[in-house]
C-alpha cells in the first residue's frame, strides 16, 4: 500500500493531481479505517496508464469516459478499444508532425552552421 505522498512521489505527480483524478472519478483509492487514502499496486498500475494517456494529450474528458466504460464491465470492451485506437491515431499524427518539424529544424540548424562556418573562415 502507498500513502498519497508515497504514490505521488513514485508517479512523479503532486498529491493534488491524485486528489483531482479521484474527484473526476478516474481513480478510487482504498481508505484506511481512519479515512486515509491507500493506493494498491493495482491503483498504481492504473495511474501509470492514465499518466501515459495524459502525456500523449488525451483529454481528461476522454480518460473519464474510458474509466467509466472500464468500470461498467467487459460489455464495453469494443467502445474502449475504439477510444484507444482513436488516441493511437492521434499519437501517430503527432509523431509525423514532430518528425517533419525535426527535419525542418535540422535543415535550418545546418544552414546556420554553414553560414557561421563561412564567416569564421573568412575572418
Amino acid at each position: 500500500m502507498y500513502s498519497i505522498s508515497e504514490a505521488s512521489s513514485e508517479l512523479g505527480v503532486t498529491p493534488h493531481s491524485l486528489r483531482y483524478y479521484e474527484k473526476e472519478g478516474i481513480i478510487t483509492p482504498d481508505r484506511s479505517p481512519s479515512g486515509v487514502r491507500e493506493y494498491t499496486e493495482s491503483h498504481m498500475k492504473w495511474l501509470k496508464f492514465v499518466l501515459k494517456l495524459r502525456e500523449t494529450q488525451m483529454p481528461i474528458s476522454t480518460i473519464k469516459k474510458y474509466t467509466a466504460l472500464f468500470l461498467e464491465g467487459d460489455h464495453t470492451m469494443e467502445e474502449r478499444l475504439s477510444l484507444l485506437e482513436e488516441h493511437q491515431r492521434n499519437i501517430q499524427e503527432q509523431l509525423q508532425t514532430l518528425s517533419s518539424t525535426n527535419e525542418m529544424l535540422n535543415n535550418k540548424i545546418g544552414s546556420y552552421k554553414r553560414v557561421m562556418a563561412e564567416h569564421t573562415s573568412d575572418s
